[in-house]
C-alpha cells in the first residue's frame, strides 16, 4: 500500500511540474494548460504504475 501512494505522489509532483512548467498557455492542453491538471493525470498515472508493480 505504501508503495502505491509513492507512486501516486510522485506522480502527482511530476505532473505538476509538467503542468506549471509545460509550454501550453492558451487552456486547450488538458496536461500542460494548469499545474493542478497535470497533478491529477499524474497522480492517476502513478495508480496505474504502482498497482501494476
Amino acid at each position: 500500500m505504501i508503495r502505491v501512494i509513492a507512486f501516486v505522489a510522485a506522480g502527482a509532483l511530476l505532473g505538476a511540474a509538467v503542468g506549471y512548467f509545460g509550454s501550453c498557455r492558451s487552456g486547450t492542453c488538458p496536461l500542460t494548460s494548469t499545474w493542478w491538471g497535470g497533478a491529477v493525470y499524474g497522480a492517476l498515472m502513478g495508480l496505474m504504475i504502482g498497482k501494476t508493480t
